[in-house]
């Protein structure tokens, strides 16, 4: 089936990215899917998740692990024996998951054996299953493979880099901790299928002295302080909601994604690796950027200029990395526009998430894109980002997972 050029994240996308996608899925699959009460997918799902959530890697580290491992299971889902179509599956999709992950996460071994022994346990002996397990144990070693010396390791993507020669514009060390520049080694790695990681680069940032970044600065200035008088209560909600890890919150919104599809397992599993290679590829990218233009945070601006205020300090922490573009905003609209071009702009029915940051409460959304104008808020609100960057960022991240969505075959060979 050819994959026709997508020309523009609103025209189109679903169609063209689900031709892609399905591409190469066992046709038996969809009707056996409904006979089955245990739902191996979202039981995987979790436990990658839960695996994940240990330790401190990189963010971008753990986006790769998510890549590699349902990239292994997705490939292994491409085909299948003529009987016991699911049973095959799930051993697959579980031995694939398990072997990837058991790899990259050796911490989590021992529950990630329980969790295999569960699934295996459930799927009678047989030739499907044994196939099963042989081709996920393949796929996933040969991607592992394919794979090293990426660059996505922690060592690589946080090398020691020295901070800038002080100036207007220029990027520094922020309050209160000073830490040196993070993620300086992200722009280095290998993507999964950009062929650079200046592709999509943005524009330079607007000059200093442009109307935009006047307004950019005066609004971060009002909005996003730790003592503003202007930001209301609810804004401060949403700056606090989506402080924390993008990985992290879009883990539920993913979550939500898979679970109310009804698609095939396999076409199911291409989503989540299709997701997660974009993310990589995004935060690649993003990388790129920020360190091509190194340009100053909010809070050393708004101290530096002339009729500035040497004691601002914002609502949240500054991230220890350059302000353009956001990272977060690349992270959502690179996911924003997976979802849109794999499922469609509407989620089918609501769906809820809860934030790290913000314990206890949770937000509820009906499609994928209202979390991208609450990120664009709320790192303004937060006083770490211009405006501009968010927007920005938002853009980036869209063209990245464009680029994946478009190039989605090559993935699966």
């Amino acid at each position: 089936m050819t994959l026709l050029t997508l020309r523009g994240w609103r025209r189109g996308v679903a169609g063209i990215a689900a031709a892609a996608l399905v591409a190469g899925i066992p046709a038996a699959a969809p009707a056996a899917a409904a006979t089955v009460s245990v739902d191996t997918t979202l039981v995987w799902y979790d436990a990658t998740a839960a695996t994940i959530a240990t330790g401190t890697r990189p963010q971008v580290t753990n986006s790769r692990a998510w890549a590699i491992s349902w990239l292994a299971a997705a490939r292994a889902l491409r085909t299948a024996p003529t009987g016991g179509v699911r049973h095959y599956q799930d051993a697959a999709l579980a031995s694939a998951v398990h072997t990837a992950l058991s790899t990259l996460i050796p911490e989590g071994a021992p529950t990630l054996d329980a969790a295999l022994r569960t699934t295996l346990d459930r799927i009678p002996d047989g030739h499907a299953k044994e196939r099963g397990v042989a081709a996920g144990q393949t796929e996933a070693r040969s991607l592992l493979a394919e794979r090293a010396g990426d660059r996505l390791d922690p060592a690589s993507v946080n090398p020691a880099y020295p901070n800038p020669q002080p100036g207007p514009g220029v990027w520094q060390p922020t309050p209160p901790s000073f830490a040196s520049a993070q993620q300086a080694g992200t722009r280095f790695a290998t993507p999964f299928l950009l062929d650079r990681a200046d592709r999509y680069r943005p524009g330079p940032p607007p000059a200093l002295d442009s109307e935009r970044y006047r307004a950019d600065l005066a609004e971060v200035r009002a909005y996003g302080a730790a003592d503003s008088v202007v930001r209301t209560p609810q804004q401060t909600d949403t700056a606090t909601f989506w402080l924390g890890s993008s990985l992290t919150l879009y883990t539920g919104i993913l979550r939500a994604a898979l679970a109310q599809s009804t698609r095939p397992v396999a076409w199911r599993a291409s989503l989540v690796a299709i997701f997660h290679v974009a993310l990589v590829d995004t935060q690649i990218a993003t990388s790129d950027a920020k360190y091509a233009y190194l340009r100053w945070r909010p809070v050393t601006a708004i101290r530096a200029i002339a009729d500035g205020d040497p004691e601002w300090t914002p609502l949240h922490t500054t991230p220890a990395h350059p302000d353009y573009p956001s990272g977060h905003n690349t992270y959502s609209g690179a996911a924003e526009q997976v979802l849109t071009a794999l499922l469609g702009a509407q989620a089918r029915e609501p769906y809820t998430i809860t934030s790290p940051s913000q314990p206890g409460t949770t937000r509820t959304y009906r499609d994928w894109r209202r979390p991208t104008k609450e990120n664009i808020d709320a790192r303004v609100w937060s006083g770490i980002h211009t405006r501009t960057a968010d927007e920005v960022g938002v853009r980036l991240g869209r063209d990245v997972a464009a680029h994946t969505v478009r190039n989605a075959p090559r993935l699966f060979g």
